[in-house]
């Protein structure tokens, strides 16, 4: 956990512009997710992006193009309407995407982005969480994960999830 760094925006824009041209013909947008998407916030510094697409058709449009760039698929990973990549070794650590528009996978992240970027206040409050969290479990990425999960879930009730995206949420959290 590191304290915010103002190059994380131009590092996420250097990716998308390498990544935009494979996808650009039926994607809708790369967005800038997790915490080093929020100025200010404490993060893993580690960029999180999502190549934004319409349907199904274009998910799996968007593996095949990726692969050439050096992304190896490792599907959803228990999301549904995500699909995660590992990265090339020769670019900034960074994690890919492939999300649904509308998909809990993508809505999740941005709702946290979004509340997170118009709520300093919280944001202030969610970085001391993980830096704490980061301290007490070191080695343990499920017991950190967890030790987040009420204060998500908070920040996702305010940012106006509904009910059963809520639900949703909560039993991939209760599986993992």
């Amino acid at each position: 956990m590191v304290d915010y760094d103002p190059a994380w925006p131009a590092v996420f824009e250097q990716l998308r512009a390498r990544t935009w041209p494979a996808v650009s013909d039926f994607a809708t947008g790369i967005e800038h997710v997790g915490s080093t998407a929020v100025p200010g916030l404490a993060a893993k510094p580690i960029i999180d992006m999502c190549v934004v697409v319409a349907s199904e058709a274009d998910v799996a449009r968007a593996i095949e193009r990726l692969a050439p760039l050096g992304y190896r698929h490792l599907g959803n990973l228990d999301v549904e309407g995500r699909e995660a990549f590992a990265r090339p070794p020769d670019l900034p650590e960074h994690n890919m995407y492939v999300c649904l528009t509308g998909g809990l996978g993508l809505e999740n992240q941005l709702a946290v982005r979004d509340y997170l970027r118009a709520h300093p206040e919280a944001a202030r409050e969610y970085g001391e969480l993980k830096r704490r969290l980061a301290k007490e479990f070191p080695d343990d990425i499920e017991s950190y994960v967890f030790g987040k999960t009420d204060l998500v879930m908070s920040i996702l009730r305010q940012a106006g999830l509904r009910a059963d995206q809520l639900e949703a949420i909560e039993r991939v959290n209760r599986r993992g």
